[in-house]
């Protein structure tokens, strides 16, 4: 049987049924998903730089030939240490030529006892890891620890070594992520493995010239120089000499960009195609009178920024055309947000609208309803004459008051309902609902949002309301394209008058008395401060959502540890003692702020004490909050002037910049103290740094997509992020400017060179891949 795209896995030579149990697992069931699995590394085996050449810290991958290995014993697990004589560069094969002036290497491995019976004299082994500085001088200045390996075959090997010895050596070499299991023959599906596998599948896809299905019409490929599928394929696993190695490395080859260009592509052109059936759907044209702009000036609490003059102009524009809105509402920590969609909240009342917030906390919920019957209240409607009626839902409240709420949003007498997810329930009905404001919306689940856009009225007609969505997490362009590709967007690009910078410092556990001297200081002058810790209770428990890449791993094939979109994501944290807020409440109100009030807020509380803390807080009666990250969205109180971040490396950017966004929200200056355990990885200091460097929450965002890319930076299901087999949102962003670009040009006026067929292909596949891979776009 020949092999096509579609052939299951097991027919594939040396696959077979045991080993395609173990792919299936890893999700690769055919041909096409075995050539998916693209390298996520390569190793320069024709050129190797010169180890003269090289720094300390820079990642190195060496050839050599073992000199000879010993086993180091020490106090504590065994040092297994084996020394390379490296190929000098232009060198013929590995070794065997001038062994004496070759530079040499040690590499170590800690409990490395297993590693003993692993190497002979003279073996030639490819190994990568970061190069150390080494006390001995001369060729060996260098070491390397716990460097990955790889076994070469030597000169007279035979069997599937010898079969396969080009794929080693004298080239380019793709490096894979391991697949996982074992062969029959109790062979680890390694790197080296794939590679065979992968170099069998395409000589007998050449050799049968079977068809490989293309993507992309030949018009659209020419003209942007793109490659053929199968070329791209092959030129990303098995790359010719002189393909620059930094090119393959970052996805940048003409066979990688056209991968990336062709998922690109596909998405937006879905996209393109939700904007123009939105266009055709039919939404509630909103007018606005004088007695509209009368309500919007009514509640003003300040003269509103030009930002906010400019965003809500685009959303009222919106709200008077026929379609339904769907629109995006970012702006930064404190730039007025609330404010803005309460205007708009407000052009739908006047119409004889209901509008309907939901936040994805209590706390946050009813801040806004607060918030809302603070602005609203002894204010009249211009419509009716009346006052504007604010009803709350949430889960926690009792049954009698939810049946209340539940029958004044029914019967129309709530203007304006806000809650949480309660608002989506089955017993949730609205009289006529012109406006729907998701607020964080990243913090909910797509069909979360999507219930409550199709939330039918009383009568059981289907509404289709103005969508405007909001968050204070700056989401970067590239996201901004694919996750709301279909939606327009408004930011706030300015704070009110008013708010001055926060000065952030970050100091480390040694110096917490100086911290807690200078909290006392500050709630002498007045003020009141936030001390956040990242668990509850106990050591390592209730751990937060971490967003950063791991450590080398010390093992002999390289086997990172990936999230959903393929980019390295935080291994589990060594069992360190954490502190914990509980445990610190205790601690710090009978040590350094003994005297001061102090309050506790975290997640296991109920309801009712959440609120009573959070109240007392706001009222000043509490003058230092420890909590958790509850309190990372939603709290406002303006007298808060210090946010002490307790085991900051723990953090990730989107929750510092959010809980440093707590403060400075009143005429005090307001500091944010970054605290530190004792160790910090290299990726947590480049966080620290950029918190310490700069308040602008879109430059944060760049650098938390590009360190925990886009399947971590909200959550696949949360956001409703797109599967990409290849691209990479934090990297790709010109090419997806350039996808972009194509698919609003193929949907209006394909280019006249195709034809009908290729058009029609086009479409067919859209419609075969947008369920599959992008439905969850869909809200």
């Amino acid at each position: 049987m020949s092999l096509k795209l579609s052939t299951p896995i097991q027919f594939v030579k040396r696959v077979g049924d045991r080993v395609a149990e173990n792919l299936a697992r890893r999700g690769v069931e055919t041909v096409e998903d075995l050539l998916y699995h693209l390298p996520f590394r390569y190793e320069d085996r024709l050129n190797p730089k010169p180890l003269d050449q090289m720094k300390p810290g820079e990642m190195a991958s060496l050839l050599g030939d073992v000199r000879g290995s010993t086993l180091l014993t020490t106090r504590g697990p065994a040092i297994f240490e084996l020394t390379l004589g490296l190929v000098p560069l232009g060198a013929e094969g590995l070794g065997f030529g001038g062994r004496i002036s070759q530079p040499t290497i040690k590499c170590l491995w800690f409990n490395g006892t297993y590693l003993r019976e692993r190497f002979r004299l003279g073996q030639q082994v490819a190994v990568y890891g970061k190069l150390e500085a080494s006390r001995s001088g001369g060729s060996g200045r260098f070491k390397l620890i716990q460097p990955q390996f790889e076994i070469l075959p030597g000169p007279g090997a035979s069997g599937p070594d010898a079969e396969f010895a080009a794929l080693e050596m004298g080239r380019i070499v793709p490096v894979y992520e391991s697949l996982g299991g074992t062969t029959p023959w109790g062979a680890k599906l390694t790197s080296k493995w794939t590679r065979r596998v992968m170099w069998s599948v395409f000589e007998e896809l050449i050799e049968s010239g079977a068809e490989i299905e293309e993507t992309l019409p030949a018009p659209l490929r020419e003209r942007l120089a793109l490659p053929n599928r199968l070329e791209a394929l092959k030129s990303i696993h098995f790359p010719e000499a002189g393909t620059p190695v930094a090119d393959l490395m970052t996805a940048r080859t003409p066979g990688h960009k056209r991968l990336i260009f062709e998922e690109f592509f596909y998405l937006e052109l879905g996209l393109e195609l939700k904007r123009r059936k939105l266009r055709e759907r039919i939404g509630t044209r909103f007018e606005t009178t004088d007695q509209v702009r009368a309500a919007i000036r009514q509640v003003l609490p300040f003269h509103p920024t030009t930002a906010q003059k400019r965003v809500l102009a685009e959303i009222v524009g919106d709200m008077k055309k026929d379609q339904p809105m769907r629109r995006l509402l970012q702006g930064d920590v404190g730039s007025g947000k609330t404010i803005v969609a309460m205007q708009a909240a407000l052009v739908a009342i006047e119409n004889g609208f209901q509008a309907a917030l939901m936040a994805p906390t209590e706390i946050l919920a009813t801040q806004h309803y607060l918030s809302a019957r603070k602005l609203l209240a002894d204010k009249l409607s211009p419509l009716t004459g009346k006052p504007y009626r604010v009803t709350l839902l949430t889960g926690s409240l009792d049954l009698d008051r939810k049946r209340e709420s539940r029958g004044r949003i029914m019967r129309g007498e709530a203007h304006l309902a806000i809650g949480t997810h309660a608002l989506i329930e089955e017993k949730v009905d609205f009289a006529n609902l012109g406006l729907v404001i998701v607020d964080e919306q990243h913090r909910f689940g797509v069909q979360q949002r999507f219930k409550l856009m199709k939330k039918p009225n009383a009568e059981g007609v289907m509404a289709d309301p103005d969508v405007l969505v909001m968050t204070a997490t700056p989401i970067p362009r590239t996201l901004a394209l694919t996750i709301y590709g279909d939606m327009d967007v408004s930011v706030i690009d300015e704070l009110p008058p008013g708010r001055t910078p926060i000065v952030t410092r970050r100091t480390s556990e040694a110096s917490s008395a100086k911290v807690w001297e200078f909290v006392r200081k500050q709630v002498a002058l007045g003020h009141q401060a936030y001390i956040v810790y990242p668990i509850i209770e106990g050591a390592n428990d209730d751990q937060p959502e971490l967003d950063f890449a791991p450590e080398p791993s010390a093992q002999d094939e390289p086997t990172p540890t990936k999230g959903k979109r393929g980019k390295k994501t935080e291994s589990l944290f060594p069992k360190a003692k954490l502190r914990s807020a509980t445990q610190s409440f205790d601690e710090l109100r009978a040590g350094p702020l003994q005297g001061l009030r102090v309050g506790l807020l975290h997640g296991r509380m109920s309801a009712d004490d959440k609120e009573v803390a959070m109240r007392r807080f706001q009222r000043g009666e509490t003058d230092v909050l420890i909590a958790t990250t509850v309190i990372e969205v939603g709290v406002d109180v303006p007298n808060a002037s210090v946010m002490v971040i307790d085991h900051a490396e723990r953090f990730g950017l989107a929750q510092m910049h959010q809980l440093r966004g707590r403060v400075g929200r009143g005429a005090a200056k307001s500091y944010c103290i970054l605290m530190t355990g004792d160790k910090v990885s290299e990726s947590a200091e480049l966080r620290l740094d950029a918190m310490v460097h700069t308040q602008n929450g879109f430059e944060l965002a760049e650098l938390d997509l590009a360190q925990r890319g886009p399947g971590e930076f909200f959550g696949t299901r949360q956001a409703g992020m797109p599967e990409f087999r290849v691209a990479d949102l934090g990297r790709d962003r010109e090419v997806l400017e350039i996808a972009k670009s194509e698919a609003a040009r193929f949907a209006q006026s394909p280019d006249p060179t195709l034809t009908p067929e290729q058009i029609t292909e086009v479409w067919d596949r859209l419609k075969q891949q947008w369920q599959r891979r992008y439905a969850l776009v869909e809200a």
